[in-house]
């Protein structure tokens, strides 16, 4: 009985005795166009003084016209790729105040260097650059799924421009936004690419990527 009534569910129809209920179907977007896109990373201060002060007025007075009007997410790793969480900092982040991370607040008294990125509607991307196609070199088989921005040149000469200025990475099943999936990532960036690691609690889910390059 629990496995017909999850069907119907699922086909938009459940039966309760003599009674039929029709219920309308969630209506899921599965065209990447469709997806948020990100910002470049920006990394105006460093640890040295209070902390790592990343905040979206501040941001924004810096880099005039690089952000949003109303982000949808943000997202911040030090300077060597690492997550928050992974290195152990203690930090207050969201999208409509930015990111600090207190050096007082730290069990060593010292923040680690952040850098971040705030998530956007795709026309506000769209405008800026046209879209390559996507890339899928690698699979999760090994250490984890490589879609590295050298590799991609290499293996596709003449398709990813030289210096792109975004990167939009969705799984190979579903086209699902890789920051919906709640793994973690080292590298994820225009610049470099996208890496996924296998590790301890962490089997990497196979993805595809494109870049955004200015539209010549």
């Amino acid at each position: 009985m629990r496995t017909l009534l999850r069907f119907a569910i699922i086909t938009g129809l459940i039966s309760v005795g003599s009674l039929q209920l029709f219920l309308p179907l969630p209506i899921i977007s599965k065209d990447p166009t469709n997806q948020k896109c990100w910002t470049e990373w920006f990394d105006r201060d460093n640890p040295s003084g209070t902390g790592d002060w990343e905040l979206l007025t501040n941001l924004r007075a810096e880099y005039p016209g690089k952000i949003c009007k109303e982000p949808v997410d943000i997202e911040a790793r030090t300077l060597t790729g690492l997550t928050p969480a992974a290195a152990g900092d203690v930090v207050t982040m969201d999208k409509d105040t930015g990111f600090y991370c207190k050096n007082t607040e730290q069990k060593d008294k010292w923040c680690n260097d952040y850098r971040v990125r705030f998530s956007c509607h795709a026309p506000y991307c769209a405008d800026e650059v046209c879209w390559t196609d996507w890339f899928d070199r690698d699979n999760p088989s090994g250490t984890g799924d490589w879609e590295t921005l050298s590799s991609l040149q290499k293996q596709y000469p003449g398709k990813i421009c030289k210096k792109p200025l975004k990167i939009e990475v969705v799984t190979v099943s579903g086209n699902y936004p890789a920051t919906s999936t709640g793994q973690d990532f080292i590298i994820f960036n225009p610049t470099e690419g996208f890496v996924c690691k296998n590790g301890p609690g962490q089997y990497c889910k196979d993805y595809k990527v494109r870049f955004g390059c200015c539209c010549d």
